[in-house]
């Protein structure tokens, strides 16, 4: 029928010889002929640390917006430090790591969506990162630890149902970074200041291997026990310089990522093997990390140089490095179909933050969008088309 409409206008046309009804049978014939192209939108939450907000950032291809500013805490008078995030698996809520607690931190729940506070339960000093296991259900996060002397801190083990602690694992000092396989079965973080790659057995509720982050020093061990003892020898070695912030599994679980902020480079661990296979020297204080989902790109922001590096994993080869928006990269989140990364840039002084959106086939920075100060922890809620 369209096919046959056409015909007979475009012969009225051709007859009257009207250039204005050659042009409107013409674009008619576009929009009749040529396939709609069908959009995607990202959404993101992240947080504000210098001003107790988490924004949620829509993304639609081409701009970024904040479309919802959500005050968190509950000291009105008191910077309390909005830090680590995550999403529960099934997307329903998201949990937030309050770090500047009295004494202690707390993490909070939250309703995805109506971002209705649900409830809280303390843990210890400085919570930072976190993720739920899909194996177990249960939400662990590394206890930083700012304050006092440098000893060994702990991993909190939480039922996200009841938000109750079930129990702390002894890790090393300074425990940052921290991420789970994708088939949750074993949970891996660094603890700058030990220089130490952690693994814990969500199963076993106890730390099964550690391993040193740089090349020189041998420190490979399994067992809990031996994790114990190389502790008490730990706190009185020096300050390692490799301080390690970040860790990121690859999609396979085959090898996990770990970047070293104190000696400007990332390392592959062969998970198989427990020992590192690749270094790959970065722009200078790289200080997270993450792979895409696809296990081609492992995108590192370099906090110190305000840049963030896109690397081809196939070849180990950094494809583009490319200046972000403000100063102080901080975290970064690929989304699902691994085609844009997320980075959250802190800014300095005044300023505030934003969210720069990457273009991981393009190679570009395609937008950002300006958030609260300090932004911070970052992560990746849904998709829609």
């Amino acid at each position: 029928m369209q096919s046959s409409w056409l015909n007979t206008t475009m012969m009225k046309t051709m007859n009257n010889s009207s250039y204005m009804q050659q042009l409107i049978i013409t674009t008619l014939f576009l929009l009749l002929t040529v396939s709609p192209v069908t959009g995607r939108n990202y959404y993101i939450y992240v947080t504000a640390e210098s001003q107790d907000e988490v924004h949620v950032v829509k993304f639609d291809g081409e701009k970024a917006t904040v479309i919802k500013d959500i005050p968190v805490g509950v000291w009105p008078l008191e910077i309390e430090g909005p830090h680590g995030l995550t999403i529960s698996p099934d997307g329903k809520y998201w949990y937030l790591s309050l770090a500047h607690g009295f004494p202690f931190g707390h993490v909070y729940k939250y309703e995805t969506g109506s971002d209705k506070m649900v409830d809280r339960v303390e843990l210890g000093l400085f919570p930072a990162t976190m993720q739920i296991s899909t194996a177990t259900g249960l939400l662990y996060v590394v206890n930083f630890n700012l304050h006092g002397e440098h000893e060994p801190s702990t991993i909190s083990i939480v039922d996200p149902e009841e938000m109750i602690e079930v129990k702390r694992v002894e890790t090393g000092v300074m425990p940052h970074g921290s991420r789970l396989t994708n088939d949750g079965l074993k949970q891996y973080s660094v603890a700058m200041m030990s220089g130490t790659l952690y693994e814990l057995d969500v199963l076993q509720f106890d730390i099964s291997r550690t391993l040193f982050t740089g090349r020189k020093k041998q420190m490979n061990m399994q067992g809990s026990m031996d994790h114990k003892n190389s502790m008490k020898k730990n706190t009185m070695h020096k300050i390692p310089k490799e301080k390690p912030t970040w860790v990121y599994p690859h999609p396979a679980d085959t090898h996990v990522y770990v970047v070293n902020n104190g000696t400007d480079n990332v390392v592959e661990i062969d998970l198989g093997n427990w020992a590192i296979t690749r270094q790959f020297k970065t722009g200078k204080g790289p200080y997270n990390c993450e792979v895409s989902q696809d296990g081609k790109y492992l995108v590192v922001t370099y906090k110190s140089a305000a840049k963030t590096g896109i690397w081809d994993l196939n070849t180990g080869q950094e494809l583009v490095r490319l200046k972000n928006t403000r100063r102080v990269t901080h975290g970064v989140v690929i989304s699902p179909d691994s085609r844009y990364a997320f980075v959250s840039v802190e800014g300095i002084r005044g300023e505030p933050g934003s969210v720069d959106v990457f273009d991981l086939e393009n190679l570009t920075l395609v937008d950002h969008a300006e958030v609260g100060k300090q932004a911070g922890g970052i992560a990746f809620w849904k998709m829609e088309d």
